[in-house]
């Protein structure tokens, strides 16, 4: 199995090579790993660092102007050549030695879609705001409700999924909203779809958080729109 992992970049120079050292740390046994980071154009040190480190990933895209986390990852979805794809922040909230719970559906159970789930009593989630908390179980109540799912944490960054199920080029969305416009298409072309628990570290918005709560109505639009055909 070979496991394409889609890590955007923008203004990480603090955690890049931290985290691309963390998913050499963690091999999963039967799965190679394509590591393809997309730099948005940062404006720190965060190009310069991913050049003195080549050995740390497979392919590196360099984005001349900053188009937003939607644009890098649809960049990134259009390299990738993995039988399955998985999206990895570049900020360390989320652990790379997570990547075997999230295999083993697709290993031992031929899963097409699996989600780490940060509610699913995993081993530790950092306090954080309320609010954040709120949105998310309305954004997922709203999702399983339109989809008939049972999903606990639609908006965890990992999403893995078979690569066949989304052709990138269909993408309409480059904002926030474009996750949900994945998981909306995943979740429709997949009969087997998991979650499995993770652990998650998240950042304060003063130690670079980007989400704001405004972006929970540019999701809900999304996940209406692509459920009744509209996009």
């Amino acid at each position: 199995m070979r496991l394409s992992i889609i890590v955007p970049a923008y203004n990480e120079a603090q955690t890049i090579v931290a985290l691309l050292k963390r998913i050499a740390e963690h091999p999963v046994a039967g799965v190679s790993f394509e590591v393809i980071v997309i730099d948005d154009g940062s404006k720190d040190r965060t190009v310069s660092l991913l050049r003195e480190n080549p050995d740390l990933y497979t392919h590196l895209i360099e984005r001349p102007q900053n188009g937003g986390k939607g644009a890098a990852v649809k960049d990134g979805l259009q390299k990738a050549t993995g039988d399955y794809v998985l999206f990895q922040d570049a900020d360390l909230e989320y652990d790379p030695a997570e990547y075997e719970k999230l295999v083993r559906p697709v290993i031992g159970q031929e899963a097409d879609v699996v989600i780490g789930s940060r509610v699913l009593a995993p081993p530790f989630v950092r306090v954080h705001y309320f609010w954040h908390l709120v949105g998310n179980r309305v954004l997922t109540l709203f999702f399983n409700l339109l989809y008939n799912l049972t999903f606990t944490d639609i908006y965890s960054c990992y999403l893995l999924y078979r690569r066949d199920l989304l052709d990138p080029s269909r993408l309409r969305s480059y904002g926030w909203e474009q996750h949900a416009e994945i998981l909306c298409t995943v979740a429709r072309s997949g009969e087997r779809i998991y979650e499995v628990p993770v652990s998650y570290a998240g950042r304060s918005y003063a130690e670079g958080k980007k989400i704001r709560g405004w972006h929970a109505l540019t999701v809900i639009w999304m996940i209406f729109r692509k459920r009744f055909g509209l996009i």
